[in-house]
């Protein structure tokens, strides 16, 4: 379970927002283009020690904002008994010590997290009921367990000339995201080489995600920017097997053409 060191050479770029002029992004292409893959249930170890099944879901969910409790309240009152192992729990939110609102850990963890033994299946029910309606996971589930591991951070810049603008940065939600606590997980898988194992980049596997976090237009140019940089270096040439700033969790092998 070999877990690459935090800090290393990234490829970023940096493009207008094809929808805002006042708004810059900037993109990590080093990880948009790795292999990461969600591998709950398929050898994810847990972020805590000896409690492997819940995933990243032993602390549950912080809301970003109240419009995101509001929401995922409102799919959790669609979620049905065969779905849900606490369906009937009147009480689905509390507190942490800041005062900070989230879902409510029960016996060690989320609140809408199905165990093993649950007959209607392990894992997330807002995110297996939204399977089974046929909808994206960013519509169930609360905004910090879709967006993992990725991360969307903001700053305003100001230019030399005294003006200034927005940048959206898009990048690896790595255990510093976490806080000072991050450090103390007992594994997590976006710098793990056990999960670089995506048949896809991530730039496609995340693509409902991504264009939730950026817009359809923005996303556009992201992809085509790493198309560019997973493309052969030359027409007809062989396959970069080496990027610049490849992803060093990441296989050796590239994804097949």
């Amino acid at each position: 379970m070999p877990e690459v060191p935090l800090d290393f050479p990234r490829a970023w770029v940096e493009f207008v927002d094809p929808s805002d002029d006042d708004q810059m992004f900037r993109v990590d292409l080093t990880w948009l283009a790795s292999r990461w893959t969600c591998i709950f249930g398929s050898g994810c170890h847990g972020i805590f020690p000896g409690r492997g099944d819940d995933g990243c879901c032993t602390l549950g969910a912080h809301f970003a904002d109240k419009d995101d409790e509001k929401r995922v309240k409102k799919w959790a009152a669609k979620l049905t008994p065969d779905q849900w192992q606490f369906h009937g729990t009147k009480k689905v939110t509390e507190r942490d010590e800041d005062g900070d609102r989230k879902t409510r850990v029960v016996d060690g963890a989320c609140i809408f997290l199905n165990r093993p033994d649950f007959p209607g299946g392990a894992g997330c029910a807002l995110h297996s009921m939204a399977l089974a309606r046929g909808l994206p996971i960013v519509e169930t589930k609360p905004d910090v367990c879709w967006q993992l591991p990725l991360r969307r951070t903001y700053r305003t810049v100001e230019r030399p000339d005294g003006t200034e603008y927005l940048e959206i940065s898009i990048g690896e939600y790595d255990r510093r995201g976490w806080g000072p606590g991050g450090h103390d997980l007992s594994w997590y898988c976006s710098g793990n080489t056990d999960a670089h194992v995506g048949s896809e980049p991530v730039y496609r596997s995340n693509r409902v995600e991504l264009i939730e976090l950026m817009g359809e237009p923005a996303y556009d140019v992201l992809a085509q920017l790493c198309a560019e940089r997973l493309a052969p270096a030359a027409a007809g040439g062989a396959p970069r097997t080496t990027p610049t700033a490849p992803h060093p969790a990441d296989p050796r092998e590239p994804l097949p053409s």
